[in-house]
């Protein structure tokens, strides 16, 4: 039987808003889209952590890097290429990441976004929400 040890979430923009827009920087730039903190009294755990972001394709096909770090060292990155014409132009891109026996203590998880594409741009529009799921795991 699982045992819940700590669940935390956030939501920094909670829905598409192009007035409330920002620009997603170029590599090795990167901007902060949500933090979350967790306290686990055991290293027997796994933390399922999920994020969703609403992006906007401005120009060209960028290749959105988002990246997890927990207490500042990545633990998971994905891309996802996003078109600004042609096509689609908006978003939500959602992806989970399982960190497993983390030792015991606070942890803070931040979730990022960096262009990794020259010549293009993509702006977060929204919606953004981040939540972090502490379980015991038995042995």
């Amino acid at each position: 039987m699982a045992q819940i040890l700590d669940y935390k979430a956030t939501e920094p923009l909670r829905r598409f808003n192009r007035a409330k827009s920002f620009t997603i920087p170029f590599s090795p730039r990167r901007v902060r889209l949500a933090s979350i903190r967790l306290r686990l009294p055991k290293r027997a755990n796994r933390v399922q952590l999920i994020a969703s972001v609403g992006v906007r394709g401005i120009t060209g096909i960028a290749q959105i890097l988002f990246k997890i770090f927990r207490d500042g060292t990545e633990i998971f990155n994905t891309k996802q290429g996003i078109e600004s014409a042609g096509s689609e132009q908006n978003y939500i891109v959602t992806f989970q990441a399982i960190d497993f026996n983390v030792e015991s203590g606070s942890h803070t998880y931040t979730v990022t976004a960096e262009n990794t594409t020259a010549g293009t741009r993509a702006d977060v529009v929204g919606p953004i929400s981040f939540s972090g799921l502490a379980i015991k795991t038995t042995k």
